[in-house]
């Protein structure tokens, strides 16, 4: 990870300052949600720091749960009219699918793609577009492997409407796995939100799903890598392009 630039007419820092620094700009910030999922391991090896075994496998498991739960800085882009992913993850659809029926926004189908998140990658959710939040759904459902088309109908999932400033609106789904038990979703209708905010996290495996606009302008392919609130999905139709 690149380090981030010092702003102007800051004072260079030196000694252990600055090698505090240079660890926090390359080892990135925990999700809270990860918080018991360090606390508790970490425990166990402290209570068995005399059982070699069971202090190491503690360590291992802390460590483990700071990784998946990451929450690394992105800065995305400020061109106008852009969508940026949701998640990290590679493109598993680029196609035209009917939003979920919860959200009430008709059958017709829409340019939709699709974000499968291995247990490697970064698993909090962005908001693709800047706007306000008009709806969020939640629906139970099953859990199949997040990979499958079918994933988008048949598992539990959590949809949330968003409408940009020129009043186009994007849809976002966060879509439960075959290792994924738990969707958090921080966003309310009424919210606010910029491009590229954190305002969710699914564990363990998931899928993330982006409807489009009809007419939107699609920039992505199946297979390619996705880095969340920095990837181009797609430019709006009301975009200036």
């Amino acid at each position: 990870m690149a380090r981030r630039p010092t702003p102007p007419g800051t004072p260079e820092r030196s000694g252990p300052a600055h090698l505090a620094d240079l660890v926090r700009n390359a080892i990135p910030p925990m999700h809270p949600a990860g918080l018991p999922f360090v606390a508790a391991p970490l425990a166990v090896a402290v209570l068995g720091r005399r059982r070699p075994w069971l202090r190491r496998g503690g360590l291992v498991a802390a460590l483990a749960g700071a990784t998946f739960f990451r929450h690394p800085h992105r800065v995305p882009p400020n061109r106008p009219g852009v969508v940026v992913a949701p998640a990290d993850g590679e493109v598993a659809l680029v196609d035209t699918a009917a939003p979920p029926a919860e959200l009430g926004l008709g059958d017709s189908p829409l340019p939709r793609v699709s974000i499968f998140l291995s247990v490697l990658d970064v698993h909090v959710q962005r908001t693709p577009v800047s706007g306000v939040v008009r709806d969020v759904q939640y629906r139970r459902g099953r859990f199949k492997s997040a990979d499958l088309p079918e994933a988008s109908d048949a598992n539990e999932r959590s949809s949330m409407l968003l409408e940009t400033g020129g009043g186009q609106q994007v849809v976002v789904v966060q879509i439960a796995g075959l290792l994924a038990r738990r969707i958090v979703c921080d966003a309310a209708p009424g919210d606010q939100v910029t491009i590229g905010d954190t305002y969710g996290l699914i564990r363990f495996g998931s899928r993330v799903d982006t409807y489009f606009p009809a007419g939107t302008q699609l920039l992505v392919n199946v297979g390619q890598r996705t880095i969340g609130g920095e990837t181009v999905l797609a430019v709006l139709p009301s975009a200036d392009t």
